[in-house]
């Protein structure tokens, strides 16, 4: 699907990938409904588009809010136009906690945020889309969802129903005008941990950074996929390489993330 002159609802707009999905839309013609339950991260990121209101309207709202998200179809086309595209972004990372001591509140948000988010707004948005000659659903799932992390059980959980998900759902709609998008990224420089309450720390008493893709070349991938209609597409080098080491030897790629990755766990 072309993006230019196209309406497409971007969730997490108001930072990291979804921030640079906004302001390269823009920029390649489109009309834009950044959704985001936080308020100060959308402003900032209407600000730095310095767009007009007709290419470029924000939503506050929390995507786990199944009331809240079935009223966004009718507001972005009451402020926009009906939407030709939804990109679902948004999504949180969870405390580096093992399973068996992760709380219940936390596990029952990334799911909310990471999984139900994302039906609310496909099943919200889905009936419009169907309705347009040329439509486009992308959904933002995880390496992590192809390969074992440790402390990232859950996280690694929510993220491969929306693979699964997202896999049936281009079935169900090969026959109509809704292409379908999974997008995988690996490690990205957006901020999630930070946005999800998440501090990150290394095996060396460090933060925890390692060298990452930049949020705006991951955004550029994802929006050129869309625009060529492609189906499964892994965002940056780690993600190419574990997807291909996980179809040749699963153990030794989980064996492998397990050695890098088990100093991140909190004690």
């Amino acid at each position: 699907m072309t993006v230019s002159e196209r309406t497409l609802v971007v969730t997490g707009g108001g930072s990291g990938i979804g921030r640079e999905l906004v302001l390269q839309l823009l920029g390649r013609g489109a009309r834009v409904a950044a959704v985001d339950r936080n308020e100060a991260g959308l402003a900032e990121t209407v600000r730095l588009a310095a767009a007009p209101g007709d290419r470029l309207v924000s939503f506050a709202a929390d995507i786990t809010d199944r009331g809240a998200v079935d009223a966004l179809p009718d507001a972005v086309a009451a402020r926009l136009r009906p939407a030709d595209g939804l990109v679902n972004n948004a999504g949180i990372i969870q405390p580096f906690v093992r399973a068996r001591d992760l709380p219940w509140e936390v596990i029952e948000r990334v799911m909310r945020v990471n999984f139900y988010g994302a039906l609310h707004m496909t099943r919200a948005f889905l009936p419009g889309l169907l309705t347009r000659p040329v439509a486009h659903l992308v959904n933002v799932s995880s390496m992590g969802a192809f390969v074992p992390v440790p402390g990232q059980a859950i996280y690694g959980a929510s993220k491969a129903a929306l693979k699964l998900f997202t896999e049936a759902l281009r079935l169900e709609l090969a026959a109509t005008s809704v292409k379908v998008t999974l997008v995988l990224p690996g490690a990205v420089d957006t901020g999630i941990a930070a946005n999800s309450g998440v501090e990150m720390r290394s095996a060396d008493g460090g933060d925890g950074r390692a060298p990452m893709l930049s949020a705006a070349e991951a955004a550029r991938v994802i929006l050129d996929a869309i625009e060529a209609d492609r189906f499964r597409v892994l965002v940056g080098r780690d993600a190419r390489a574990m997807d291909r080491l996980v179809r040749l030897n699963p153990d030794r790629a989980a064996r492998l993330v397990w050695k890098r990755m088990r100093g991140l766990l909190a004690d």
